[in-house]
């Protein structure tokens, strides 16, 4: 063997090795069942606090704000039944979450994660027709909501595909979540309109009866979420092969 071959073989060995190095975002988890969702949480603890800042090497810059489309909700029936839609719902804090629980099966691929988040504060732009606690509630404006003491459990199940570079790399087969909030305050701001007596009442409706409202919106938010979630996931998992989330030797 020629020396400069010698030096060419070293040299892609090394280039080799460096590619197959850790990445300092993630924690490489050992398949012990005694260790693995102990070190999934920790991991994944780890992974949020650099998404937090962004990590160019997933092309992820910015993880907040959280947006959803659009959620509407819908109070009583017949022509004069309260109706309103939520619209560019941008949610602030998501990024704060801490994963306090994993429960994993490797074999099947299917993990549920527990998660807490302190704080989420929501804007949006609202549309609402109808009649609420006797007033005609027709309008539109800016929706705000604080909600603390947010925990959620997501599940989900993933199937792992040998990619071009040989590596495995897993997909969502499904997602599934929930969600509980602890205390909410929420209102509207700038009626259209400017009606100051339909604003009042929208607000001491809507915080009169915030756990209420969150359960009549819970069935639309929960799938919005978990599409997002999914989307998200998919994300990850398409730039981080499944050998650098556990040690499959």
């Amino acid at each position: 063997m020629s020396y400069k071959f010698g030096i060419i073989l070293l040299l892609s060995t090394m280039g080799a090795i460096r590619a197959q190095q850790q990445p300092y975002y993630l924690q490489q988890c050992p398949r012990d069942e005694a260790a693995i969702n102990e070190c999934l949480r920790d991991s994944g603890n780890k992974l949020v606090h650099y998404l937090q800042k962004g990590i160019p090497e997933l092309d992820i810059y910015e993880i907040e704000p959280v947006v959803i489309d659009e959620i509407g909700i819908v109070l009583g029936s017949g022509p004069d039944g309260y109706r309103a839609l939520f619209r560019n719902i941008q949610a602030f804090g998501v990024s704060n979450i801490t994963v306090t629980n994993v429960r994993s099966d490797l074999d099947s691929l299917q993990f549920q994660l527990t998660c807490e988040i302190p704080r989420i504060r929501v804007k949006a732009q609202y549309r609402s027709t109808g009649v609420l606690i006797l007033v005609k509630a027709s309008g539109a404006g800016d929706y705000w909501g604080e909600y603390e003491g947010v925990k959620a459990k997501i599940y989900f199940k993933a199937v792992a595909n040998e990619a071009a570079d040989g590596r495995t790399y897993l997909t969502t087969d499904s997602v599934k979540m929930d969600f509980n909030v602890k205390e909410i305050q929420m209102g509207v701001d700038n009626i259209a309109n400017g009606n100051t007596v339909i604003q009042a009442a929208l607000n001491l409706f809507i915080n009169s009866n915030s756990q209420e409202l969150l359960k009549e919106m819970k069935p639309a938010l929960r799938t919005k979420l978990t599409l997002v979630i999914r989307n998200f996931m998919d994300r990850l998992f398409a730039k981080i092969p499944l050998d650098e989330w556990i040690n499959l030797n």
